[in-house]
């Protein structure tokens, strides 16, 4: 009988006594911070390291791809410049042979057209050599005409094989030489008889033996002259 009262009171004590939790709201001093033990905190270890080396490896990493870029642009900067070393010299050698192209050009056109005179200086040196004997046969002609015992129907004849023959040396270029004012002059003329005479300052024609002829503007044949000369006091 006496435990069991016992047994009551203390269930009652029980109930009755605030709880832990409740003592702790009510200002209770906190029961101070558990350490880690040796596993907790070689754990904690462990983790701190595989992040270090973790961020280590990533910094290796970037420094890897850091140095990998700047070998990447140090070999595009030197084939940049050597592509531009190899584009100055195909400049360079697009300019030279320019240069030989226009010279040759030129050379080839000088050579054209000095080739083109000597075959017309040829043509007109082979054509002259005709032409002055067909002048001879100009010039019996003539005197055929001046002749004063020849007949009408004969000097007509001569007249027109004259004309015919001055029309054919004409067409290549044949033109007398001719001198309204008289002078004399060596370029043209070829003096056979000279004589004083007064009244005059310079050399003049006093009269034509044979008749000259140009070829275009060559002569072809001088005049045969007889020349006054000023007399001397």
């Amino acid at each position: 009988m006496i435990n069991e009262d016992r047994k009551i009171q203390d269930e009652k004590d029980v109930l009755s006594a605030p709880s832990a939790d409740a003592a702790g709201t009510e200002g209770a001093i906190p029961a101070p911070p558990v350490e880690p033990d040796a596993a907790g905190r070689k754990k904690t270890s462990e983790h701190r390291n595989h992040k270090n080396n973790k961020d280590h490896q990533k910094n290796r990493s970037l420094k890897a791809e850091i140095e990998a870029l700047k070998k990447d642009l140090e070999q595009r900067t030197r084939e940049a410049e050597a592509a531009r070393g190899e584009a100055e010299t195909a400049r360079k050698e697009s300019l030279e042979w320019k240069d030989r192209t226009l010279r040759t050009l030129a050379d080839t056109d000088n050579l054209r057209k000095r080739l083109e005179r000597e075959k017309d200086e040829f043509f007109l040196f082979s054509l002259s050599d005709i032409l002055k004997e067909f002048l001879q046969v100009i010039d019996n002609l003539e005197r055929a005409l001046d002749a004063r015992d020849a007949s009408d129907g004969l000097r007509e004849g001569v007249e027109l094989i004259c004309r015919q023959m001055l029309d054919l040396v004409g067409k290549r270029g044949v033109t007398l030489i001719e001198r309204p004012d008289g002078r004399f002059d060596p370029n043209v003329h070829q003096a056979l008889l000279t004589e004083e005479a007064e009244g005059i300052e310079e050399p003049m024609i006093g009269e034509e033996l044979q008749k000259g002829y140009m070829l275009n503007d060559r002569l072809l044949r001088p005049a045969l002259v007889k020349v006054l000369m000023p007399k001397k006091n």
